[in-house]
C-alpha cells in the first residue's frame, strides 16, 4: 500500500457523508441568508390586456398538506436539534406539515355498557413545537423559510403556546412576522388569557404594545385576562393590565368580577399575601367589593370560605356587607363556620371578630359546636350573646373532644344560664347601638387601647 493513501473504513466513509451533509446545509443556509439580506426594488406591475382579450385565471388546488407521525422528527424542534432542523428542512413541505400524534385512551361506551381502548390522533405543527419549547433559533428558521404564523392545527397557534410557557423572545418574533396577538384558540381563549405564570409577564406586555385588546373576552366563560390574574394571584399582570385600562367591574359568565375571581383563588395560606396584594389594587382601581355573582356569592364570602383574615378585614373596610346571604341563604359568617375544621391554625377567630365588628349578627347556638376545634373563635362568638346560651351540645362531644379543650368548654358549660358580667352587658349593649357601624364608631370615641379591644371582641381565654 502506498504512504499516500489510506484504507476506507465504513466508519471513515460514514463519517465523510455526515461531513458532505453538513457542509450543504451550512451552504443552504448562507445562500438564504444571503437572499434575506438583499433588498430588491419591486418588479412594475405587468399590464393588463384590454378587456376583450382577457382570458379567464386558471385555478388549481393548493397541493395536499403533508403528514408526519414520526416521533424523531417531532422530538427535532421540540428540543431544538437544528442540526436535525436542517435536515428535516431539506423538504419543503415540512415547514408546514401537520405533525400527528396518536394516543390511546380508555372511552366508555354506553351502548356497549363497556371501556374500549380508542385512537385519538392530537395535530400540531414544527412551529408550535418550536415556540412551545421557546427554541427561539428554531422557530426563526421556521419563519424565514416560510412557516405560517397564524396556522392553528390542532386548534392553537403557535403565539398561544410561547405564552403559556411564557417564552418573551418568541412571542415578539411571532409578533414581528404578523402573528395575531387577538387569534383565539378552540377553547375561546386568546394569547393574552395564557399568559397565566410570573414568567409570562413580558409576553402580555409584548402583546399589548403588538395591538391586544387588554379586554379580550373568551368565547364561551366571558373570562377577561384581568380575571384570569385575579385568580392566579398574579400581582405583576394585574398591574399590568390596569394601566393599560382593563375594567375592574368586569363580569364573567357567572356575573362574577376580577375580585371576586382573586378572592376565589387564595387557597393556600402561603400564598395570602399575594392574592392581598392583588386585593388592595383592585380596591384601589375602584372594583366594588358588594358585587355578587349570579348565586349572589360575594367576594367576601370567598375570602371566608378561604379563611384569610387580612382580606377579609379589606373587603369590611372597602365597605363590604357582612351579613348578606348567597342564593343558598348562606352568610360571610356560615362560609367560615363551614371551614374552621380546615383551617383552624389560619386564625379564624379574626375573621369572625371582624364580620361581628361590621354588623354580622350572633350565630345560633346550634352553629356553635362546628367551632369546637378553636377555642378561640368559640370565645369570641359566645362574648357576642348578652348571656351564654345552653350548651346541650357538649354533652354528645367524644371524650377525647372534651380532653383536647376541657379548661375552656368547663368554663363554657358552667356559665351557661348564668347572668353575665355587668361590664360585659354594657359591652353588648354599645355594639348593639352602633349596629353595622360599630367598628367604624368606635375609633371615634375617646376611650383608652385596652377599652376599645375589649369593645372590640379581642381574645382574653374567659367569658366575662
Amino acid at each position: 500500500m502506498s504512504k499516500h493513501t489510506f484504507p476506507f473504513s465504513s466508519t471513515s466513509l460514514r463519517s465523510l457523508r455526515l461531513e458532505q451533509d453538513f457542509q450543504e446545509w451550512e451552504d443552504a443556509r448562507r445562500a438564504l441568508a444571503q437572499r434575506r439580506a438583499i433588498v430588491s426594488a419591486p418588479l412594475p406591475r405587468a399590464p393588463r390586456p384590454p378587456p376583450r382579450q382577457q382570458r379567464l385565471q386558471e385555478v388549481r388546488a393548493p397541493p395536499p398538506q403533508s403528514r408526519c407521525r414520526d416521533a424523531a422528527i417531532h422530538n427535532t424542534f421540540m428540543y431544538g436539534d437544528m442540526k436535525g432542523v436542517y435536515a428535516v428542512l431539506k423538504d419543503p413541505g415540512m415547514v408546514n406539515a401537520l405533525m400527528e400524534t396518536v394516543h390511546e385512551e380508555m372511552v366508555w361506551i354506553p351502548e356497549m355498557g363497556l371501556w374500549t381502548l380508542t385512537s385519538k390522533v392530537k395535530q400540531t405543527s414544527a412551529l408550535r413545537l418550536a415556540a412551545g419549547s421557546g427554541h427561539a433559533a428554531c422557530v426563526e428558521e421556521l419563519l424565514f423559510r416560510g412557516a405560517e404564523v397564524n396556522a392553528d392545527p390542532g386548534g392553537c397557534a403557535a403565539l398561544h403556546d410561547a405564552c403559556a410557557g411564557g417564552h418573551s423572545v418568541c412571542v415578539q418574533m411571532l409578533l414581528c412576522h404578523g402573528a395575531d396577538p387577538e387569534l383565539l384558540a378552540a377553547d375561546g381563549s386568546a394569547p393574552l388569557h395564557l399568559c397565566s405564570s410570573a414568567e409570562s409577564l413580558h409576553c402580555a406586555q409584548l402583546l399589548l404594545e403588538g395591538g391586544a385588546d387588554v379586554n379580550v373576552r373568551m368565547r364561551e366563560s366571558r373570562l377577561t385576562p384581568l380575571h384570569a390574574a385575579a385568580r392566579r394571584g398574579l400581582e405583576g399582570h394585574v398591574e399590568l393590565f390596569l394601566s393599560h385600562g382593563a375594567d375592574v367591574s368586569a363580569t364573567n359568565r357567572e356575573g362574577e368580577t376580577p375580585l371576586n375571581a382573586a378572592c376565589s383563588g387564595a387557597e393556600r395560606p402561603t400564598e395570602a399575601g399575594r392574592f392581598l396584594r392583588v386585593v388592595q389594587k383592585l380596591l384601589g382601581a375602584g372594583a366594588d367589593p358588594r358585587t355578587a355573582g349570579r348565586k349572589q356569592h360575594t367576594p367576601l364570602h370567598n375570602a371566608c370560605a378561604n379563611c384569610c383574615p387580612r382580606i377579609v378585614e379589606v373587603l369590611l373596610e372597602h365597605g363590604a356587607k357582612a351579613d348578606t346571604p348567597n342564593s343558598a341563604g348562606y352568610t360571610p359568617m356560615d362560609c367560615l363556620l363551614q371551614v374552621v375544621e380546615d383551617y383552624q391554625n389560619q386564625h379564624p377567630e379574626a375573621i369572625a371578630r371582624s364580620l361581628l365588628n361590621h354588623g354580622a349578627p350572633s350565630v345560633p347556638p346550634k352553629m356553635l359546636k362546628q367551632c369546637l376545634v378553636s377555642p378561640a373563635t368559640l370565645e369570641v362568638l359566645l362574648n357576642s350573646y348578652p348571656s351564654v346560651p345552653p350548651c346541650e351540645w357538649m354533652e354528645s362531644l367524644s371524650v377525647e373532644g372534651c380532653e383536647e379543650h376541657r379548661p375552656f368548654l368547663d368554663l363554657a358549660r358552667g356559665r351557661s344560664g348564668q347572668p353575665r358580667s355587668l361590664q360585659h352587658l354594657c359591652r353588648c349593649a354599645l355594639r348593639q347601638h352602633l349596629g353595622a357601624g360599630f367598628h367604624a364608631g368606635i375609633q371615634h370615641l375617646d376611650f383608652p387601647g385596652s377599652v376599645k379591644e375589649y369593645l372590640l371582641l379581642c381574645n382574653d381565654g374567659t367569658l366575662h
